[in-house]
């Protein structure tokens, strides 16, 4: 994973994308006990939207072209990875993007969604399974509650974190 994060920030530096951040499992992973992912989920800022109103993935998609790698509808392998370069068109995403923790992995420097912005990411997807990475994250008490708080409040997520409360329990301290 190591040299996908050296091509990302290649990418950064080349001016090909101005701002990103690794959310979804991978960024879960930091967070919690590993499991199995099959791609990373990088959020970029600002979304580039083409003449015909789509968001244009074309710069991306050539760039990594010339450097020898394979686009597949979504995806890009890179170095054996899956990569899935997805728009931060949510409030919460563009949030994260914007204020995303620098980390180190194996050398190598990379933005990631905080705790608190991915949880409530996930929150906003909705999905069970992202549910799950939820009350898992609760559980390993490294969410600051109070900045998770506002995070929901001012992207209106108030509803779907109550509507989530009484579906879920989980063991926290807060």
């Amino acid at each position: 994973m190591e040299k996908v994060l050296q091509v990302l920030n290649r990418m950064q530096t080349d001016g090909v994308i101005e701002k990103f951040a690794i959310g979804g499992g991978i960024a879960a992973i930091r967070y919690l006990e590993p499991y199995l992912t099959d791609d990373i989920d990088v959020f970029i800022s600002p979304v580039v939207v083409g003449a015909n109103g789509l968001v244009s993935f074309g710069r991306i998609y050539s760039y990594l072209e010339e450097l020898g790698y394979n686009v597949d509808r979504e995806y890009v392998t890179i170095e054996g990875w899956l990569v899935q370069f997805l728009p931060a068109s949510e409030s919460v995403q563009e949030e994260a993007v914007a204020q995303a923790e620098r980390v180190m992995f194996e050398g190598t420097q990379t933005l990631i969604f905080s705790v608190e912005h991915l949880a409530a990411e996930l929150l906003r997807s909705g999905r069970l399974k992202d549910h799950v990475r939820v009350v898992a994250l609760l559980e390993s008490e490294q969410m600051d509650m109070n900045i998770f708080r506002g995070i929901i409040s001012r992207h209106s997520l108030v509803e779907k974190w109550a509507d989530f409360s009484t579906h879920f329990t989980w063991r926290t301290h807060e």
